[in-house]
């Protein structure tokens, strides 16, 4: 970086000197041999090495702006990897949807959320890309394999991944495309029409004919003028629409700047695995890059357009109808690539989306690539941790769908209980979408996930924490209803009633979902709902403990079979300075 300022200082003085050197040596040569060739020979030649150097000047720049970017990725990276990605200042936080069926129980969205954890994306494809995938992780089992393989591959690519970010990086934004593609698919006829194009090239070429022979003193001021007026008035036939279009054209110029580096890489690199050879397919057509060809096309036109407010250009335009030139280039423009943009841009959100997820791959090798099963519904892993915990991570074997299909979890306060049932639903959202899962072994069927966790008063809606978890368990029934796999979460059960209604409104509910077609994990601080196991095979109890040492209290955050012995609220209770009578 370094060298890159010192050559960047170097080229700028150098070619300040050119400059001066140029000026001086067109003086000497007009006053002292006042011979026009070679003033005009010396310009050319100050210009071109001028020219030269300012090309190499901004390569420079451009390449130093490329490093500064890395520079701040591996940063990025080495915070990752320290714990410190709660500091990301991307937390997808207005992804978060109150009604959602998982993402606001799981953390998949907001601060200390998946999202903030492996966001590397860019655009507002890429970014839109990882959040449908993760909220709507609809992929089947092939999809699914075909993805691990592109997140195993893109995962060794780090170079190449942190170019492609640094490139998103350069103009980075998050403005929605979707105006951008709807004028792609749109037409305007009126500007490929033959008559209209031949106009706007034939009577801005009588007005500077016109203009040039008021010069040359062969026609009155008034005919240029009288052309003039009626070039104006043909200005203001759909005046709007077209500002509109050329507007919008201008507004995404830098941005579509980066989606030509970001394509060009893409086209230029040799994929292994399937999934990223089809991707790559979108912008290749007959071993020519056809998305880059489009882009570059637009990009030229973006130029042409240029800032519409000042005064030069309004000039100009009165002039040659420049407005009416720039939209015939772009209909054309339109009728050639626009059907195709939206293909380009999402085989973009794409890249972005595979490479995001390569980042869990990359920094966790000791993480497992799930496997699938369709003929039955199983969740089987070893060593299962949650993925944001870091060092703090305690790991579980886990087993449910060959004997049992709901796991009641019993255990005091703190112990773990909703810990685990985070860490199965974001472990299975990782497998859904093609990441590796924070297992040793990790073997699951694809379902869909509901979970009630997170249930406080809504007093905007004038809803209770026990109506919403009513209506949390309805959308689950609902969606029972459809006979689709389902896996659900239910966290403190009916907490929000009395112990008598919470004891026989789990044990109704329970019993009855074990019944239809799904797996689920219901936690409870309810001992005597540990009874049903006895009279439902299909239920199992589990536990967690916790130990007293030196008048404290501890938890080892194991899960074990059987019902919980233990409690821990009196004393906590008592930790607080509350008196308690035992």
């Amino acid at each position: 970086r370094r060298k890159q300022i010192q050559t960047i200082n170097f080229l700028s003085a150098l070619r300040m000197i050119i400059f001066i050197l140029g000026v001086l040596c067109v003086s000497i040569v007009y006053y002292k041999y006042n011979n026009y060739y070679m003033i005009i020979l010396s310009m050319m030649v100050f210009i071109g090495i001028f020219i030269y150097l300012a090309i190499k000047h901004q390569k420079v720049i451009n390449n130093k702006e490329i490093v500064d970017k890395i520079v701040y990725l591996n940063d990025k990276s080495i915070k990752r990897l320290d714990g410190k990605w709660r500091d990301f200042q991307d937390t997808g936080e207005e992804y978060i949807k109150e009604d959602h069926n998982y993402s606001k129980d799981l953390d998949i969205f907001g601060r200390s959320s998946i999202f903030q954890y492996l966001n590397t994306t860019t655009t507002y494809m890429g970014r839109n890309q990882l959040k449908s995938s993760l909220e709507n992780p609809n992929y089947n089992i092939n999809e699914i394999y075909e993805r691990q393989e592109a997140i195993k591959e893109l995962s060794k690519y780090i170079g190449w991944r942190q170019r492609i970010e640094s490139e998103g990086l350069r103009t980075f934004s998050n403005n929605n495309v979707d105006e951008l593609i709807k004028w792609g698919k749109k037409r305007n006829d009126i500007y490929s029409n033959a008559i209209v194009i031949l106009l706007c090239y034939l009577v801005p070429l009588f007005t500077i004919t016109v203009i040039i022979l008021y010069f040359m003193k062969y026609v009155n001021y008034h005919i240029p003028i009288l052309f003039m007026i009626m070039q104006g008035i043909i200005l203001k036939i759909k005046k709007d629409e077209r500002d509109n279009t050329l507007k919008l054209v201008y507004k995404y110029k830098k941005i579509i700047s980066s989606y030509y580096n970001m394509l060009d890489l893409i086209g230029k690199k040799q994929f292994k695995s399937k999934y990223l050879k089809k991707l790559k397919f979108n912008i290749i057509s007959e071993k020519s890059n056809i998305a880059l060809e489009g882009i570059n096309n637009l990009i030229k036109m973006t130029t042409l357009i240029s800032d519409r407010s000042n005064m030069l250009y309004l000039l100009i335009n009165v002039t040659l109808l420049w407005d009416y030139q720039c939209m015939i280039l772009l209909e054309r423009w339109n009728k050639k690539y626009g059907n195709e943009l939206e293909k380009w841009l999402y085989t973009i959100g794409k890249v972005e989306e595979i490479s995001s997820l390569s980042i869990i791959a990359h920094d966790n090798p000791e993480w497992i690539m799930p496997k699938f099963n369709e003929n039955y519904l199983v969740i089987k892993a070893k060593s299962m941790g949650h993925p944001l915990l870091g060092k703090e991570r305690v790991c579980n074997d886990f087993e449910l769908g060959q004997k049992e299909k709901i796991l009641l979890i019993t255990g005091s306060n703190m112990s773990g209980k909703s810990t685990l049932l985070r860490t199965v639903g974001v472990n299975l959202i990782l497998a859904y979408i093609g990441s590796p899962v924070c297992a040793k072994e990790f073997y699951c069927t694809p379902m869909n996930i509901y979970t009630c966790m997170r249930v406080s008063d809504n007093l905007e809606k004038n809803i209770s924490s026990f109506y919403g978890e009513i209506l949390r368990i309805k959308k689950l029934i609902e969606g029972v209803k459809t006979g689709k796999p389902i896996f659900f979460l239910l966290d403190e059960i009916f907490k929000g009633t009395n112990s008598l209604d919470r004891h026989t409104g789990a044990e109704i509910l329970i019993n009855k979902l074990s019944e239809e077609n799904v797996l689920g994990i219901v936690s409870t601080h309810d001992l005597e709902l540990g009874d049903l196991e006895k009279s439902n095979r299909k239920v199992a109890n589990f536990h967690f403990k916790e130990y007293y040492k030196n008048n404290k209290i501890y938890f080892d955050y194991k899960l074990r079979q059987g019902i919980s012995t233990t409690r821990n609220a009196l004393y906590l209770m008592k930790m607080a300075g509350i008196e308690v009578d035992e």
